[in-house]
């Protein structure tokens, strides 16, 4: 895309703000390198690039990009088989760190499920070198120092130099205390030629001995390496000597384990570029409150509240932009510093903005369009060393523009035609907008013409617009009103600042009568507009108030719900609470006819299950159960005594033998009389000449899956004696004749006590142990 259109709408500036967000040194070559797209698929690329970008800032904070160099100088300098310094083999350590955390970052979005649209596949570009990434930094810190972990050699090194500098200051210290001070000019220890001495007076130089390194320039002062650590001197300059060479040969090693991959590394670091570019876009959008620009699949721009990037936000008047679809040219009219050219410049940036990949600041689903140009005649762009006048420099911009345009170019021109005679200037600028538009391009032009608001009234793909300006207060709003032409609006200004009226009719009167008529048509139009505008705010305002009322109507229908259910459940667990404790009262009564029996009383078992049976049957579940319309009918049945009734607790059918004065019915099960409340009775079809055919015995219904066996084996005592009594039971509603209780031999306990419950149940005609072949006297046969 051509530079002179993107210097004029400050594109660069755009570059400048998402610059201050960039760390790394080839982030910053690629956003020199930034440009708007042309192709879409790669424009389409760049936008999801940067819709990643926002997503991690908006989870994580930013990607994480380390500070990084630019590394083509070290690797071309590996390449020609020379050898890197610590500072440049920090450099590359630091990239290959910042690979390694990358790849884990992205490791952990992909366990966070965290959905991108790039960028886990340009994370796959980054190739991981652990070994060598461990081996850098074991040797050398982020500054390029060697550290004593590098090489064992280097380390003894280092600790030897340390014990002999601590020696050589203890042994100076006898030159710097005591008595020897006052041959010194200063109680000090320094160093000279990398070798410790001390300043001591010329006239004293005898007292010391050793070799003189350097002498003060007015001669007073002599640095005197004394003859005592002259030794220790050396033996510190031999190690310090060792020290570099050790460092020299690490250098050397890394620079040789780099050599091989550093093609890889280069290609990490442009990679580790293009994320430092893609956090600083979307820190850009984020700042800006940029949003995601859709591509449209007709080539249509619609841009929704849409502002200028580089106006303060606070101040920028936000515009709907919409042009290639109805209308492929848009023609904008109005008073001066109203706004026409800014808004020009909106579109040619914004489209700018997308097409390199930026979001956009305007409101979501905006869309835009891929141009393959953006052509701008933008501002007075004279010429003095080609001395061309104003309108010659403008002719000269579109005469080059007209060369180049496509029908997937934007055209963006301000003040079409302008610089010459108002008559031959409206006359070329509708010449101009013809030639244009048969290469079916995007237009968008402003101009003050009124011969060219006609020629938009009355051309195909061709619109007028203008910017709003306020009568009463003499001043622009700076808003764009597509479909409606502006009007110069000079006769009502100078009225309004207080022309004489006699002036203002009689410039009236000269205005030629199409003029008027235009004129007259703006008037009527803007009108139009004031009036759909105010009919479309009051339609908005009771939209929102019969939503307000809706809203209102199914908060309060649910709180209803709410109650109504509270009400029911809070009901369910105050009856639970009573049957629960009606229970245990039930428990005790129960307890105390057991112990009755055991006294010898004798008490009938079947009562004492009818009576626990019944209670459990008072307990509500406290969801609500679905047989109501059921419930409601048994309701409103009437039972009498000889009617063929189930008896719901243990699916049995029977006959009603009597009712009491407490209103239980008593009915006949085989040979069983038990009693049941009416809500534990249902009528049945039965006719009585079938219920008298049918035999007096208790019918196995199909819901009783009972085995004819009980193991008892591995219970408790208690456990098991409550499962036995409970067996028996529900064999003799089942219509079993003979069982079989498994009790095993163990202890002897539980067929002690088996034995000691078959004596008392009046229900057991007979019992003893099975025959050897089916258990012996691990298991007791009973008859009933």
């Amino acid at each position: 895309m051509n530079n002179k259109a993107l210097n004029v709408l400050e594109f660069d500036k755009i570059k400048a703000e998402i610059g201050k967000f960039l760390i790394t040194s080839r982030g910053n070559t690629l956003l020199k390198k930034l440009m708007p797209m042309s192709v879409e698929s790669i424009v389409q690329r760049l936008i999801d690039q940067t819709k990643d970008g926002m997503d991690i800032v908006r989870f994580k904070g930013e990607i994480p990009v380390r500070k990084l160099a630019d590394l083509h100088d070290q690797a071309n300098r590996l390449k020609k088989d020379g050898n890197l310094n610590g500072t440049e083999l920090a450099a590359i350590g630091e990239v290959l760190k910042n690979t390694s955390e990358l790849k884990e970052f992205f490791e952990k979005l992909k366990d966070d499920q965290i959905d991108l649209r790039q960028l886990y596949d340009l994370n796959e570009k980054l190739i991981d070198n652990p070994g060598l990434t461990t081996r850098i930094t074991k040797s050398v810190d982020d500054t390029g120092r060697v550290l004593d972990t590098a090489s064992d050699d280097l380390k003894y090194i280092r600790e030897q130099i340390s014990r002999l500098n601590s020696d050589i200051r203890s042994s100076m210290e006898r030159y710097t205390r005591g008595k020897n001070t006052k041959y010194l000019t200063e109680s000090i220890v320094t160093l000279r030629d990398d070798r410790f001495v001390v300043p001591v007076k010329t006239e004293y130089r005898a007292k010391f001995g050793g070799v003189v390194h350097d002498q003060s320039a007015s001669g007073q002062t002599l640095y005197i390496e004394p003859e005592a650590v002259v030794g220790l001197n050396n033996r510190l300059h031999d190690s310090q000597t060792s020290e570099k060479l050790e460092e020299i040969r690490i250098l050397n090693q890394l620079s040789d384990l780099v050599r091989p991959e550093i093609d890889d590394i280069v290609k990490n670091n442009e990679v580790l570029g293009e994320f430092d570019l893609i956090n600083a876009k979307a820190k850009y959008a984020n700042e800006i409150k940029g949003t995601e620009p859709l591509i449209s699949d007709d080539h249509v721009v619609d841009l929704k509240d849409a502002k200028h990037p580089l106006i303060d936000p606070d101040r920028v008047i936000a515009n709907d932009i919409k042009i290639g679809d109805d209308y492929k040219t848009m023609l904008i009219t109005g008073p001066n510093t109203g706004g026409k050219t800014i808004t020009m410049k909106t579109l040619g940036l914004i489209q700018a903005m997308a097409q390199a990949g930026l979001f956009i600041p305007a409101h979501e689903e905006s869309q835009v369009a891929v141009f393959d140009e953006i052509f701008v005649d933008i501002g007075d762009e004279q010429s003095i060393e080609q001395n061309l006048s104003t309108f010659s420099s403008h002719m000269d911009n579109i005469i080059n523009i007209m060369h180049k345009v496509s029908e997937r170019s934007l055209v963006l021109i301000d003040e079409l035609g302008a610089g010459t005679d108002p008559q031959e200037g409206a006359a070329i600028a509708i010449a101009i907008l013809e030639k244009l538009s048969k290469s079916d391009c995007v237009i968008m032009a402003t101009t003050h013409y009124p011969e060219l608001k006609v020629y938009a009234y009355n051309t195909t793909d061709t619109i007028n617009a203008s910017m709003e300006f306020d009568e009463k207060s003499l001043k622009p709003t700076y808003r764009l009103m597509i479909g409606i032409p502006g009007s110069s609006n000079a006769f009502n200004i100078a009225a309004r600042l207080g022309m004489d009226r006699e002036v203002v009719d009689r410039g009236q009167s000269l205005m030629s009568g199409e003029s008027q008529d235009l004129n007259n048509m703006i008037k009527d139009l803007e009108n139009r507009r004031k009036e759909f505008e105010k009919k479309n705010e009051d339609l908005n305002a009771q939209l929102t108030h019969n939503k307000e009322i809706e809203d209102d109507y199914e908060k309060k229908r649910t709180e209803l719900d709410n109650s109504k259910e509270s009400e029911i459940q809070a009901a369910k667990v105050r009856a639970n609470q009573i049957v629960s404790k009606s229970r245990k009262e039930s428990d005790k009564i129960i307890d105390r006819l057991r112990k009755l029996e055991q006294a010898g009383v004798a008490v009938k078992e079947d009562q004492i299950i009818s009576a626990k049976t019944g209670l459990k049957n008072l307990h509500q579940d406290e969801a609500v159960k679905k047989n109501k319309v059921l419930r409601r009918n048994k309701r409103k049945q009437q039972l009498k005594v000889g009617d063929e009734v189930k008896a719901l607790t243990y699916g049995q059918i029977g006959t009603i033998v009597r009712k009491d004065k407490n209103n239980q019915y008593e009915v006949q099960l085989g040979i069983l009389k038990m009693k049941f409340s009416e809500d534990d009775l249902e009528k049945t079809d039965a006719k009585p000449e079938e219920s008298e055919k049918k035999p007096t015995m208790v019918r196995r219904t199909k819901s009783s899956g009972l085995s004819s066996k009980l193991d008892l084996r591995g219970k408790r005592y208690e456990e098991a004696m409550t499962e036995l009594d409970q067996y028996i039971d529900s064999a003799l509603l089942a219509g079993y004749n003979q069982v079989t209780i498994v009790h095993g031999f163990g202890t002897g306990v539980i067929r002690k006590g088996v034995t000691k419950y078959l004596q008392r149940n009046p229900r057991v005609k007979s019992f003893g142990y099975a025959p050897a072949s089916s258990g012996g006297s691990g298991a007791t046969i009973v008859d009933l």
